[in-house]
């Protein structure tokens, strides 16, 4: 069975708003996201999960208790399970993120973003 190709330049195209991930395509009950960021996101942790950051534009800076991560195209970092972090960019950035189906941006399912597939 052939599989549709995805082009991330052109999902990306497809929205402006920032911290709204997309779902791109799916694979072993994980969602692969893109996701467009500017400005600082919400200091949170995922309990259950790692959660995974693929730099496609721009810069981005982890910030986590005990010191910053900083990351520009074409790097990656995986935040572990439980550690609270907070993501943030000074430029617009476009991430590419992997994380199991279902998995709330924020930590609690209350306050997280609707992930809508593109």
């Amino acid at each position: 069975m052939a599989q549709e190709t995805v082009d991330l330049a052109g999902k990306l195209a497809q929205f402006s708003a920032y911290w709204s991930p997309k779902i791109v395509a799916a694979y072993n009950g994980n969602d692969v996201l893109v996701v467009k960021v500017k400005g600082e996101f919400v200091w949170h942790s995922h309990p259950d999960t790692d959660d995974f950051f693929l730099i496609l534009k721009g810069r981005l800076t982890i910030r986590m208790r005990d010191g910053d991560v900083v990351l520009g195209p074409g790097e990656l970092y995986v935040v572990p399970k439980g550690v609270e972090h907070c993501p943030m960019a000074e430029e617009e950035t476009h991430l590419l993120l992997i994380e199991p189906a279902g998995t709330p941006n924020t930590g609690d399912p209350t306050t997280a973003a609707v992930k809508a597939e593109i």
